[in-house]
């Protein structure tokens, strides 16, 4: 009787542990983190008899938790992955909403301030018209300090962002640590510590979210988590903790690294090698797409700024003084020496704007690092785009690049670099320079005049004007159709093509500087031509219409001025629609791994509830059979009794 009743609680013992997981599992369904939990049953060995071996019962042998390591680390990569994308997506969501088009952007700024040029050119002397200019200046200038300050903001929201991710990271990886120590200890049972283990799941995916991970299990339970590569955050139960340098290697505020800091020294982990999460998406945002938004519009606050000074300045204002700069602008400042490490040589880089022709036309958004191979020479990384361009001080001092100059004083070691920000803070710093509309400098310097006796059809095209002050008059005698001579040159005769410029610089000026004369039409014998100093200023707006014609001047990429915005925002939009697209695919791929990781370790109800009926049948199938073997030992007592 004894064995039957044995056996029987043990199934009653069985059933109700079986029991107990299934209601734990069905408690759980809506635990963050949870992996559904199954007892693991075995008989107990038989007893040796004459006539065999007979069972004496189950036992259970433990209670497993259903748990894929494999989906589990690939959801939390691809959770990792989708962050980062996210979170890039969500700020260039914003930074695009800097760059507001139609009426209130930037471009009808601009297109507003070179139309109103239009007036002058009719009535060169009318101060309301002048005025018209200087505050449509005015306005263009206050909307780049504007979207300037705007991209600041994100960026200190951006950073502020950051050092709240860090501190979470580091809270996380210290609990973890804590569940390690708990794990390795609840280990020594002989047991897995099923709700240690999730809980530890749950801060590691929690962990991923903003940094990506890599475990690697220890033999006593613990898993030690690598970040960056193989730069350990957590070892057993020892933290490395993470920090935020805002500044990079060039001591550049406008960058940010993260740093790890392991036995009391601290090292960069390079952003290229974080893969996923938040903070990897965060550390993209602000060291590259801010930092290209920004040298966007760097780039066209100081090419408008210096072009249009560099056309003022050709140009004489109401009291027949040259024009004054129409924009203050910000300095462009010195190249930044690499300060981690720190830079062996004396050398230093000033950046300055190329001149005559104007280097305006040839900014590209970027910046550039300068690495020294010997004292004098080296290699140009240009940031933007990673072309490389040899450059030798030695040969040519200063270096032309891209309409830039840069000028090396003092004497570089091998190994030192530089990085040249020349748009860094071009838009925050430019202004309107006066407020008095007599400084406008309308009207041009020379002015070209036909012989009062010219009898052929030569007509004036076009009078560029290339320095100031101008030189002396010259007076071009054409001695037939195709040829003429210049006062300033004696009788040497040249030939005349209609439309082609007629050019005058003076020696030995290189590039060309003085006047360029166009004239079209067939000239007679004895046709002159006047180039002169403008007898009256006052009635010519010559350089106001210059500054009309700047709208077509190729400048921005080959592209018009007043297309430069556009093309800004163009930029910009490819971009947010390219970090759409990678945040929606690697959503869709984080979602579709999580849902088999929880396919395989989530809790159905339904599985559950046939398996509560299960186990509950066999629960009260024990019962009876305690039952039967009880009504089987009182029929032995009643036939004893008698």
């Amino acid at each position: 009787m004894s064995s039957i009743i044995n056996i029987g609680v043990t199934a009653l013992n069985a059933s109700q542990s079986a029991l107990t997981t299934v209601s734990n599992n069905i408690a759980n369904v809506n635990t963050p983190g949870y992996s559904r939990q199954d007892v693991v049953l075995q008989n107990i060995p038989g007893q040796f008899t004459g006539s065999g071996y007979y069972g004496k019962g189950v036992e259970v042998l433990t209670v497993k938790r259903i748990y894929d390591e494999f989906l589990t680390r690939q959801a939390a990569t691809a959770q990792s992955v989708a962050a980062g994308d996210s979170t890039r997506y969500d700020y260039m969501k914003q930074l695009e909403s800097i760059f507001p088009g139609g009426d209130n952007g930037l471009g009808a700024s601009v297109s507003n301030m070179l139309n109103s040029f239009s007036d002058i050119t009719n009535a060169p002397t009318d101060l309301t018209a002048r005025s018209v200019v200087l505050a449509r200046a005015d306005e263009m200038a206050h909307r780049f300090r504007a979207m300037a300050d705007s991209l600041n903001e994100l960026r200190i929201g951006t950073t502020a962002q950051l050092e709240v991710d860090v501190k979470a990271v580091n809270n996380l990886a210290s609990q973890i640590a804590q569940t390690n120590d708990k794990i390795s200890l609840a280990l020594g049972s002989g047991h897995t510590p099923n709700d240690l283990m999730d809980q530890r799941d749950q801060l590691i995916r929690d962990l991923s979210k903003y940094v990506q991970t890599t475990t690697i299990r220890a033999d006593d339970g613990s898993l030690n988590i690598f970040i960056a590569g193989s730069q350990p955050l957590v070892l057993g139960k020892t933290v490395s903790p993470l920090s935020i340098q805002h500044a990079d290697e060039f001591g550049d505020p406008t960058k940010a690294k993260l740093l790890m800091t392991s036995g009391g020294a601290s090292r960069v982990l390079e952003e290229a090698t974080l893969g996923g999460g938040e903070m990897a998406g965060l550390l993209r945002f602000q060291n590259t797409d801010l930092t290209n938004a920004g040298n966007l519009l760097g780039r066209m606050a100081l090419a408008i700024g210096t072009r249009m000074n560099e056309q003022q300045a050709l140009g004489l204002d109401l009291n027949g003084n040259a024009g004054n700069p129409l924009f203050n602008m910000a300095a462009i400042p010195a190249a930044l020496p690499q300060i981690s490490p720190a830079n062996a040589g004396t050398a230093a880089l000033s950046v300055s704007i190329q001149t005559n022709p104007s280097g305006t036309t040839s900014f590209l958004a970027s910046n550039y690092e300068f690495s020294f191979t010997t004292a004098t020479a080296g290699t140009i990384t240009r940031v933007s785009d990673g072309v490389q361009i040899p450059f030798d001080f030695a040969a040519t001092n200063p270096v032309l690049l891209d309409g830039l100059q840069i000028q090396q004083s003092g004497a570089a070691a091998p190994g030192d670099s530089f990085l040249v920000t020349p748009f860094a803070g071009a838009a925050r710093g430019i202004n309107t320079a006066f407020s008095s509309p007599k400084e406008l400098a309308m009207a041009s310097p020379v002015a070209a005049s036909a012989g009062i006796n010219n009898a052929g059809a030569l007509t004036l095209q076009n009078l560029t004007v290339r320095t100031v002050p101008v030189p002396p008059a010259v007076t071009l005698t054409f001695t037939g159709p195709g040829t003429y001579t210049r006062s300033d040159t004696g009788a040497t005769v040249y030939t005349y093509v209609p439309g082609q410029p007629i050019e005058y610089t003076v020696p030995p000026a290189t590039p060309q500087t003085g006047w360029s004369l166009t004239l079209k039409g067939i000239p007679a014998a004895g046709d002159t031509y006047t180039v002169s100093a403008n007898a009256y200023p006052q009635l010519d707006a010559g350089n106001a219409q210059a500054m009309m014609d700047l709208r077509d001047l190729p400048m921005f990429d080959g592209g018009p001025l007043t297309d430069g915005y556009a093309g800004l925002i163009a930029e910009i939009g490819t971009k947010v629609q390219g970090a759409k697209q990678s945040s929606e695919v690697s959503g869709n791929i984080a979602t579709n791994l999580e849902k088999d990781r929880t396919s395989v370790a989530g809790v159905n109800l339904d599985e559950e509830a046939a398996r509560m009926l299960q186990y509950q049948q066999a629960y009260q199938a024990a019962g009876k059979m305690m039952q039967i073997a009880q009504s089987i030992f009182n029929t032995l007592m009643d036939a004893f009794t008698r």
